[in-house]
């Protein structure tokens, strides 16, 4: 038993603050925080700005289209992919779309309770200028 207690003697640790929790919690030291290197008044934050394509379901209100946008998502139950569609008011300074024009819609400020979109005319591939394959002369055979 003498042994043992001699042994315990040993193993005993030097004076520390964290012995039995002696120690209030004001005396330790904080951990260091590093300083904010960016400047927030230099560098603007990067925001990614979204753009959705659909279709022209109405345009009889003035300066304002309705457009729907289909986009597939994985059904909630049973994970095939389905057809989603919503519709959004968007903002038609000049009047320019007709029902069923396919236009993109550009995230911006808020117009009106309901629009917060920008309705922009679509490329098509034609106005990129590149001639697709069926418009090149075939070669003579």
């Amino acid at each position: 038993m003498a042994s043992l207690a001699s042994s315990l003697q040993s193993l005993k640790v030097s004076s520390s603050p964290f012995n039995h929790g002696s120690t209030p919690l004001s005396s330790l030291s904080k951990p260091i925080s590093f300083p904010n290197t960016r400047k927030p008044g230099l560098v603007p934050a990067i925001r990614a700005m979204k753009t959705m394509q659909g279709r022209v379901v109405c345009a009889t209100s003035d300066k304002t289209v309705a457009v729907e946008v289909t986009r597939l998502a994985p059904h909630p139950k049973y994970k095939r992919r389905v057809r989603m569609k919503k519709k959004y008011q968007a903002h038609d300074p000049e009047n320019e779309f007709k029902v069923g024009d396919v236009v993109r819609l550009e995230k911006s400020r808020p117009i009106s309770k309901t629009k917060s979109f920008i309705a922009l005319p679509v490329l098509k591939r034609n106005d990129l200028g590149i001639p697709m394959e069926s418009q090149q002369p075939s070669p003579p055979a």
